[in-house]
């Protein structure tokens, strides 16, 4: 009965992704929130991976394929930092030119095909089948591990030295380390090309795995990785620099194993898809209720300012949520996907005000009366 509900194959196969895939939630936890840099290059520098790591694989080198691919992260992190540091590009527009960059970029490194095959190559899984037979199907979960133990191992001792504690110390105020001489230009360059070289390793590792490659493979990257960091910090803490790397990886995994979840459940493959893309969708507005419900109902709220709360949200629900999903349901006659969208749209654009009014610090209310009669 239970074989019928929930198939190991795909619990096995969410765990192998999640792994993969955690890679990415590293490198953006290294650049997001160590750095405290958004950076949005992070799709175009995986599908630069995967291709590189392809090309490298059809002459024979599965295992210098991964070392090429972590390279071309480099090269990709390192202009992302010259556009922050050199030329005075803001972060997100550095990420978003690297990114439309790498896109024509990808193109010519696959050939100009906007794919690629393995299928008749070796891969490092490929090689490592025979020495780790004794394990059966689960040789490729074994590696990928691997992989990430490896990773957040290294990742976790580098933060521990001086240069990645100057690294951390440039996240928190880049003021007080140019105080100290040390140059943030250095420290962001060395941070987002380590950042790059792991997103790139995760694409190289996905094009061996699943032996080909697309040029839109790396599409929604940044939501995963994004979604692994708020998951783990949420369940893990980030109290101590061990914590928040278990977190990291944990977060991975939980994300893939959406659809491991869906198993369970014995429904038709169209019900499936629509709860994958719904799981997909709400992974995204998470991130922007993380941010709203924290500012808007405990620092505006709290501070006093009770009426903005309830004015805005009144506003975005009878003015936007429940006009847009009408229109889009019954009038547009939209995707479901599309409609639960502007259900869950709100969450990410009530940032927006919220971060107006928190910054102004005008919800500040006295909560004491200077008139107050002094005690008997």
């Amino acid at each position: 009965m239970l074989a019928s509900i929930f198939s190991l194959n795909v619990l096995q196969t969410a765990l192998e992704l999640g792994c993969i895939y955690a890679l990415v939630a590293l490198a953006l936890f290294l650049s997001y929130s160590i750095l405290n840099i958004a950076d949005l290059s992070t799709d175009g520098c995986f599908t630069l991976g995967c291709a590189v790591a392809c090309q490298v694989a059809l002459t024979g080198h599965p295992i210098l394929a991964l070392f090429a691919a972590m390279a071309a992260g480099v090269c990709s992190g390192f202009v992302t930092a010259f556009l922050q540091t050199r030329l005075g590009v803001e972060s997100i527009m550095a990420g978003i030119i690297v990114n439309t960059g790498l896109y024509t970029i990808n193109l010519a490194v696959m050939g100009f095909s906007s794919t690629m095959s393995l299928v008749k190559t070796d891969t490092v899984f490929s090689l490592a089948k025979g020495s780790l037979s004794f394990l059966g199907g689960w040789y490729k979960l074994a590696i990928a591990l691997a992989m990430i133990l490896l990773a957040s191992a290294a990742m976790l001792g580098f933060l521990g030295t001086r240069l990645g504690l100057s690294i951390r110390a440039t996240g928190d105020n880049a003021a007080m380390v140019r105080a100290s001489s040390i140059n943030p230009a250095f420290t962001i360059t060395v941070g987002l090309c380590i950042s790059g070289a792991l997103c790139a390793l995760s694409g190289g590792l996905l094009a061996q795995y699943q032996k080909s490659c697309d040029i839109n493979v790396g599409t929604g990257m940044v939501t995963i990785a994004l979604a692994s960091l708020i998951i783990g910090e949420t369940l893990l803490g980030k109290r101590t620099m061990l914590r928040r790397i278990i977190g990291v990886v944990f977060g991975g995994l939980m994300f893939l194993l959406k659809d491991a979840i869906v198993g369970f459940y014995t429904v038709s493959e169209e019900t499936k898809a629509l709860a994958l893309s719904f799981l997909t969708v709400l992974s995204v507005a998470i991130v922007g209720s993380c941010y709203e419900y924290p500012v808007e109902g405990g620092v505006i709220a709290g501070g006093g300012d009770t009426k903005y709360t309830a004015v805005v949200d009144n506003l975005f629900m009878w003015l936007f949520t429940i006009p847009s999903a009408y229109l889009s349901a019954f009038v547009f006659r939209f995707p479901p996907v599309v409609t639960f969208c502007f259900l869950k749209a709100d969450q990410l654009l009530k940032c927006i005000p919220n971060a107006i009014v928190c910054n102004r610090y005008r919800w500040v209310r006295t909560l004491t009366r200077d008139d107050e009669a002094p005690a008997r």
